[in-house]
């Protein structure tokens, strides 16, 4: 049986040097799965980042599963829909255009990079571009919320993704904290088997 690829949508301002992209790298590295994980460096531009996405979904081939946290869980959201893909989502964005972005309009600076761009109302009306419904095969979709985000209100995610598998967990923050503990059951989403030996310490 062939591995199935996974490919990680790193959120706004973020990049695969981001907590959970090197946790989720450094796991799969340690059971040789490093070839299947494809952790691509956003554009800030929503137009360029979908297509950057749909690229690594080609390379990789077949089916792979997207994990996607915060505007990454919203990318993901659009494009396992579009393409009929799984995906797993961390505190992810819920139309972000409507309720989010009007207020970062403006100079940004990526956290890691510190690359520099301005914010605009085409990144919003590129964001708009990529609105879905909730998604129709609710069986595809895994979400992940903890209460204590900081960020974006887990209830909003809660009520949009309520026909999916919804994990909530109290306190936490928008980071999701314990996210390194639970790579074998992310893993199990994609449908890698992970055995006792390759699970964490405790």
């Amino acid at each position: 049986m062939k591995i199935p690829g996974i490919v990680y949508i790193h959120g706004f301002n973020s990049s695969p040097q981001s907590a959970k992209a090197r946790q989720l790298l450094a796991f799969c590295e340690r059971l040789g799965l490093g070839g299947r994980l494809c952790v691509p460096a956003l554009h800030h531009h929503p137009r360029q980042a979908i297509a950057q996405l749909r690229a690594a979904i080609a390379e990789l081939g077949g089916r792979p599963v997207l994990v996607g946290s915060s505007l990454g869980g919203y990318y993901a959201t659009h494009l396992a829909e579009r393409h009929g893909l799984k995906a797993l989502l961390i505190n992810p964005a819920v139309n972000p255009h409507r309720l989010l972005f009007d207020a970062y309009l403006g100079p940004q600076t990526n956290l890691y990079s510190g690359e520099r761009w301005e914010l605009t109302e085409d990144h919003v009306r590129a964001l708009a571009e990529l609105e879905v419904t909730p998604p129709a095969d609710a069986e595809r979709f895994q979400v992940w919320l903890q209460t204590g985000d900081e960020t974006l209100d887990y209830r909003q995610a809660q009520a949009f993704y309520q026909g999916c598998t919804l994990r909530i967990e109290e306190g936490g923050d928008h980071g999701f904290q314990g996210f390194a503990e639970r790579l074998p059951e992310l893993l199990a989403f994609a449908g890698i088997p992970v055995a006792a030996a390759d699970l964490p310490e405790h």
